[in-house]
């Protein structure tokens, strides 16, 4: 693998953890691979580019992160083929989202072709962690946090962009119970709704923890002015099948631009479906509910492709939704994107990149 543009330095560990892996059992996000990338930003430029083991960071108490959260990540999975090749979705997708994050967190760029690279020669250090068993992937989370050791609200003139991987099963195992909440706010317009940033999941887990303790998996995100309209999951974008179209709420401010979602829109167009991207009413839906014009209900993410929303509950009322097997839609898409991302059918949209 050519590391011309970044000359990327590479330190193996004299130790791998591989040969302790389960892996027919692997927790999502507690396992990691052997190696990390790190790459400094100091004096205006990215320096440093390194391949080192998987370890602990040091940084001073004052470090600006831990104070201002000054930080933003992307969520990545690369598979692998029955021919043994190691297979990226979409990545240049996922860098450009990166950058934009960068940009609203007041945050250095990082050039696609730079992060396409390191990503990949991290990939091939570590190609023997990508599971080749059905069902499972290699997560991959790149991330940038803000380093100046000063306490003063101000962006930061140093930075560490580091990428690392952890082997994945299923993020749910079963169709998911949500909850349309319509007290608490995810995100606002002209905020950072639409950045992957840290503090706008720190901001959700206090309603999400509320919703669990009453037996709801996630929550559907309402606007933050009036909870009016739906936006988005915890985890993931959610779309909707009324009167056989295919609804969801469209991309802005406040509502991330999940690859997985846009993905499953030009699948559903290119199929023939009618899709409509828009404003999407709470009343729209539980209305089609109860007049059994909503046949399918589903979230679309990179952690877990598309999950099957087993239920919704609005005001007090929890309503069933039809069952998971005759959900014509989501099911074959699921079945389609699997397949497309292990290198099994087509690859008609040039999404794939072999590692």
């Amino acid at each position: 693998m050519s590391t011309e543009l970044l000359n990327i330095s590479i330190e193996k560990t004299k130790s791998s953890k591989i040969n302790e892996l389960d892996w027919d059992n692997l927790p999502f996000g507690r396992v990691f691979s052997d190696h990390m990338f790190v790459m400094d930003y100091k004096d205006g430029q990215w320096e440093n580019p390194t391949i080192t083991p998987f370890a602990d960071l040091t940084m001073s108490p004052a470090t600006s992160i831990l104070h201002y959260g000054q930080t933003f990540f992307e969520g990545m999975k690369a598979t692998k083929s029955e021919n043994g090749d190691i297979l990226l979705f979409r990545p240049e997708e996922n860098a450009k989202r990166f950058n934009l994050s960068a940009e609203r967190m007041c945050m250095p760029e990082v050039p696609v072709e730079m992060f396409i690279e390191a990503l990949r020669t991290l990939l091939n250090v570590d190609k023997d962690w990508v599971p080749a068993k059905e069902g499972f992937s290699l997560y991959i989370r790149p991330f940038m946090i803000a380093m100046d050791p000063y306490v003063g609200i101000r962006p930061s003139d140093t930075y560490k962009f580091i990428i690392f991987t952890c082997p994945v099963g299923a993020y749910y195992s079963e169709p998911v119970p949500v909850k349309i909440e319509t007290k608490y706010s995810r995100a606002v317009e002209g905020g950072t709704g639409y950045a992957k940033a840290g503090g706008n999941y720190a901001g959700s887990l206090y309603p999400a923890m509320k919703g669990q303790k009453e037996g709801f998996r996630q929550l559907i995100w309402t606007d933050a002015k009036e909870h009016k309209y739906i936006e988005e999951a915890g985890t993931m974008n959610v779309l909707f099948v009324i009167d056989g179209k295919i609804i969801t709420p469209a991309s802005s401010d406040t509502i991330l631009s999940g690859i997985t979602r846009r993905s499953v829109v030009d699948i559903a167009r290119d199929w023939g479906y009618e899709v409509e991207e828009r404003k999407v009413s709470v009343e729209e839906v539980i209305t089609a509910i109860k007049e059994n014009r909503l046949t399918e209900a589903f979230g679309a993410g990179t952690a877990a492709t598309i999950a099957q929303i087993s239920a919704i509950s609005f005001e007090g009322t929890t309503y069933e939704l039809p069952a998971v097997e005759g959900r014509e839609f989501s099911n074959k898409v699921l079945t389609y994107l699997t397949d497309y991302k292990h290198g099994k059918v087509e690859d008609k949209f040039n999404w794939i990149l072999k590692a």
